[in-house]
C-alpha cells in the first residue's frame, strides 16, 4: 500500500504544528512532514515537538541543508531522535537553497562533493562507527557518537537535477522528490533508483483551490476535491513512487482542515 502524508510548511506560524501532528495521528495518516527552510523554522525542533506530542505518526524532516550543519552535530541529532522515538524518524538531508547558504556564509564551491561526503560520514556515525574522514569539505577526527541509534537507521537525501539524483541514488537509503517533479519523471528515476522514493505533490482544494495552486506553483500540481488528488497520488505510485506527500500551498487557509482532508477523504481512495 503506498503511503501518505502531509506537510507542515515553514509558511505557517509554529503555533500551528501541533494540532496539524495530533489531527495527524488521530486519523491515522501515516506520514507528517516538516521543513527547514531559511529563515523559518528548524527541523529537528519542530520534529522533536512533533514526535513528543504523538505516539504512532512517523514524522519526516526535509531536508537538513548539509552546508549549515555539522556533519557531527547532526548525527547527534539524529541519533537522539532515534533513540527517543524509535522507527518514527525520517531524516533527509540535502544541499540546502544555494542564495540562502550565501547568507549564511555556509556555500561551498561543489554542493555534490559537500554531499556525497556528508552522506558517507553521516551513515557511517549511525551505524555506530569510529569515523576519521578527511575530505574536501567533511572533517571528522576519530568521532564516534556516545549514544548511536538502537536500531538501523536509513538516511535519505533529496534535491532535483540528474547528477544529484544519481547521487542520492548511490549514496543514500533512500530520495525524496521535490513537488515539481512529474509522473514521467518518477517513471525514469525509477529505472535506476532501486530504494524508496518519496514523492511530494502539491494539493489545494476547497474554494479558491485552483488559483492558490497557481499562486504557488504555475505549473504543477493538482487543485480539487479527493478523487481528483487521489488519482493523481495513484499516478505517482504507479509510476514508482512507494510514498507520497500531500503538499499544501503556503497560503492554505485550514492547514488542520487540510490534514483532515488528506485522512479522512484521499487516504481511503488510495489503494
Amino acid at each position: 500500500m503506498t503511503a501518505l502524508g502531509t506537510v507542515f510548511r515553514p509558511q505557517f506560524p509554529p503555533e500551528t504544528l501541533r494540532p496539524m501532528a495530533e489531527t495527524a495521528e488521530a486519523l491515522g495518516l501515516e506520514q507528517l512532514w516538516v521543513w527547514e527552510d531559511c529563515f523559518s523554522e528548524s527541523g529537528i525542533a519542530a520534529a522533536a515537538a512533533a514526535l513528543a506530542w504523538t505516539e504512532r505518526v512517523r514524522v519526516g524532516i526535509g531536508l537538513l541543508p548539509v552546508p549549515l550543519r555539522n556533519v557531527a552535530l547532526a548525527g547527534m541529532e539524529v541519533a537522539t531522535l532515534h533513540r527517543l522515538f524509535p522507527d518514527r524518524v525520517i531524516v533527509g538531508v540535502g544541499h540546502g537553497v544555494q542564495s540562502w547558504m550565501g547568507q549564511t556564509g555556509a556555500r561551498v564551491a561543489s554542493p555534490m562533493t559537500l554531499l556525497r561526503e556528508y552522506l558517507d560520514a553521516l551513515r557511517a556515525l549511525l551505524r555506530g562507527e569510529e569515523v576519521t574522514v578527511d575530505g574536501r569539505y567533511v572533517k571528522l577526527d576519530r568521532v564516534r557518537l556516545d549514544w548511536p541509534p538502537s536500531s538501523p537507521v536509513k538516511v535519505y537525501a533529496g534535491g532535483q537535477g540528474p547528477k544529484t539524483l544519481r547521487l542520492t541514488a548511490e549514496s543514500a537509503d533512500g530520495t525524496l522528490l521535490v513537488a515539481d517533479e512529474t509522473v514521467e519523471g518518477v517513471r525514469r528515476l525509477r529505472e535506476y533508483i532501486d530504494h524508496e522514493i518519496i514523492a511530494a505533490l502539491h494539493v489545494a482544494t476547497g474554494p479558491g483551490a485552483l488559483e492558490r495552486l497557481r499562486r504557488n506553483d504555475p505549473e504543477h500540481g493538482v487543485a480539487g476535491d479527493a478523487e481528483t488528488v487521489a488519482a493523481a497520488v495513484r499516478e505517482l505510485a504507479d509510476a514508482g513512487a512507494d510514498t507520497v506527500i500531500l503538499q499544501p500551498t503556503g497560503d492554505e487557509p485550514d492547514p488542520v482542515g487540510f490534514v483532515r482532508f488528506v485522512a479522512e477523504q484521499v487516504r481511503p481512495l488510495v489503494s
